[in-house]
């Protein structure tokens, strides 16, 4: 009998990340919305990057606002990664659909194969914004096309990846929190019905420092930029509060491949907590069967066809998607990451996020009137 737990599959048909903007902009809300944001005359709807609903749950004295507010867990998407959960949030639909699937991806080129760094939009060869348009990676328009204002760091306002996610959004860009508060307030007094805004310091301070302390102090200030939001709303207004991933403290347990797996790997893709290998040719079976024997202790291990079928993207995947994933995933269950030599800026990370642990996968849903 097998008693290792099965990974949570994102909730695509329900309460998933990718139905929150359609319900909100389409105006029927779905049983799971919190009651303070339905039929709200206007919506901020913030994304607090990296906050997950079992981290919240485990602090709730240093988040009173959040604590206090109507709503309750949804899933992200898979990967439970930046690049796919929040174009998820922003399209509208899940990673199968817009074709972002992951945080490091396999891309084509007159000179073969190489690996996009989704966030940074950078190959090995450096910026890739001109060798591939962040506005033909996908072609879904965000927001159900109504141009929102968009209130997110002023460094990422024209970045490769916000022009991939986001293009056509309205940018408002912050420097410090005060900022991204006053800007809302303004967007607010101004009549807007629906603004969107980004803060990523949890996912920042949680990938430096792991939970501890300073983990906490940035879970406190997070929760007082929520209490500030509130506080700027105008009669009738609400302000929904979602994430896009939850992490995983992982410390210093990151694993090279096994030799036999490394073996029949050409190269990978993905990030930590959820790696993809990319076969050599004609050995896509065989490394399958290796990282079977490797993992299967620590990991869900499935070829990039089985995760299709297990619904773990939302859907079939285009051809042209299919291509930016590799022939297996590892997605580990356990406290560890798998290492990837080929790139070195994601190892010092402590917190990590990617696979499907509730951990990973669970993300508040929480909502406020004013």
């Amino acid at each position: 009998m097998d008693d290792r737990p099965p990974p949570m599959v994102p909730a695509y048909d329900g309460a998933c990340i990718d139905h929150v903007v359609p319900a909100v902009l389409g105006g029927d809300a779905p049983a799971w919305m919190p009651a303070p944001a339905a039929g709200a005359a206007q919506v901020v709807l913030l994304v607090l990057d990296g906050l997950g609903w079992v981290q919240l749950q485990e602090r709730p004295g240093l988040a009173p606002t959040m604590t206090s507010m109507a709503g309750g867990p949804i899933t992200t998407v898979a990967p439970s990664t930046t690049a796919a959960a929040l174009t998820s949030i922003t399209i509208g639909a899940p990673p199968a659909v817009h074709g972002i699937v992951g945080y490091r991806l396999r891309v084509s080129g007159p000179t073969g194969d190489s690996v996009l760094n989704v966030l940074r939009w950078k190959t090995g060869a450096g910026d890739a914004r001109v060798a591939i348009p962040p506005e033909g990676f996908q072609s879904l328009e965000p927001f159900g096309s109504t141009k929102p204002p968009v209130v997110t760091r002023a460094d990422v306002a024209e970045s490769g990846f916000t022009r991939a996610h986001m293009a056509g959004a309205r940018m408002y860009g912050w420097r410090m929190p005060s900022t991204l508060v006053a800007t809302v307030a303004a967007l607010l007094r101004d009549g807007e019905r629906f603004v969107y805004a980004y803060y990523d310091g949890v996912d920042k301070v949680a990938h430096e420092f792991g939970f501890g302390p300073t983990y906490d102090a940035e879970v406190v200030a997070a929760d007082r930029l929520v209490r500030d939001l509130i506080d700027v709303l105008p009669a009738g207004a609400a302000l929904l509060v979602v994430s896009d991933h939850g992490q995983i403290d992982v410390g210093d347990r990151v694993v090279a491949l096994a030799p036999d797996v490394a073996g029949l790997t050409n190269f990978l893709s993905g990030e930590g907590r959820f790696r993809w290998l990319h076969a050599r040719p004609g050995m896509q079976d065989r490394l399958a069967q290796a990282a079977h024997r490797a993992y299967d202790d620590v990991a869900w291990v499935r070829t990039r066809d089985e995760a299709v079928t297990d619904g773990w993207f939302g859907g079939v995947l285009a051809d042209h998607v299919a291509r930016r994933l590799g022939d297996v995933v590892i997605a580990p269950r356990e406290r560890i990451a798998v290492l990837d030599p080929g790139d070195p800026g994601e190892q010092w990370m402590r917190c990590r996020h990617g696979s499907l642990t509730a951990e990973e996968m669970l993300v508040p849903l929480l909502a406020s009137r004013g």
